[in-house]
């Protein structure tokens, strides 16, 4: 049975954000995601966690100035500096909240741009080594361009491409079954082809990004085959609640209590 993640970023938002953990442990969740944690102490939210018993799945390396923009600095030739110390910053984060995988953002850029290819290769192959010395997984996640457009990493190809060439053991491909129907459809043969290297998985209905169930994906047929295909992670929920969290909390009571 998928063990299931609630993204706090964009669930329980009824709520100020270190009242979501709460929210979400009695909503039966085993754990918890969110975008960014870096408006608040790292111990302000590792308390949370041990608190509420729940486990941080995954969370965002520093994208940049997210308000004007920025989604990322990994594919941006001038920006590998602030990336590091980025790193740094999530560093402090994961050893207070036990994290055991970051998502590191691509960024805006051209994916024709040679200059763009050579730093974000770089960017990835040196956050991930860096990762390593703590035994944390590095995830590169593709994004549609209709949510971000201009986003350089868009392409799954792409992706295990690179994971493949850099064949570093701890890199490892984040896969959001939503934006994967968006880019490509056949969303199960990329899941069965792409497993050994999935490291996590993210889910919401597509077209909207509501809830599981209320789109034009078989969600239930791809839980199971997540299932079938052994996989052990988390599924975070990044999906924009339709009409309140709580309400459209049906499709998760099968999987309620799967706290383990």
């Amino acid at each position: 049975m998928p063990r299931f993640a609630a993204n706090l970023t964009l669930m329980f938002t009824e709520h100020p954000f270190l009242d979501r953990f709460a929210a979400a442990a009695e909503a039966g969740f085993a754990a918890v995601e969110f975008l960014f944690p870096y408006e608040h102490p790292p111990q302000a939210i590792g308390e949370r966690l041990r608190r509420h018993g729940l486990t941080q799945a995954l969370f965002n390396l520093p994208p940049g100035d997210w308000a004007v923009g920025e989604r990322g600095l990994a594919a941006l030739p001038d920006r590998f500096d602030e990336l590091k110390a980025g790193v740094e910053t999530a560093l402090a984060y994961a050893a207070e909240t036990g994290v055991r995988r970051l998502h590191l953002m691509a960024g805006m850029a051209d994916r024709a741009d040679p200059a763009a290819r050579d730093a974000y290769r770089r960017a990835v192959a040196w956050t991930a080594e860096r990762l390593a010395r703590e035994e944390l997984d590095l995830l590169l996640e593709p994004i549609n361009g209709r949510n971000m457009p201009g986003y350089f990493l868009n392409d799954f190809g792409a992706a295990a491409d690179l994971i493949r060439e850099l064949a570093l053991p701890n890199l490892k491909l984040q896969f959001d079954l939503y934006h994967c129907q968006i880019l490509h459809g056949d969303v199960t043969m990329r899941l069965r082809a792409l497993m050994p290297m999935i490291g996590h998985v993210q889910t919401a209905s597509v077209p909207d990004r509501h809830e599981p169930g209320t789109g034009e994906m078989n969600d239930a047929f791809l839980f199971a085959e997540l299932d079938r295909l052994g996989y052990d992670g988390f599924v975070g929920c990044e999906y924009n609640p339709k009409a309140g969290t709580q309400a459209g909390l049906g499709w998760f009571a099968p999987f309620r209590g799967g706290r383990s």
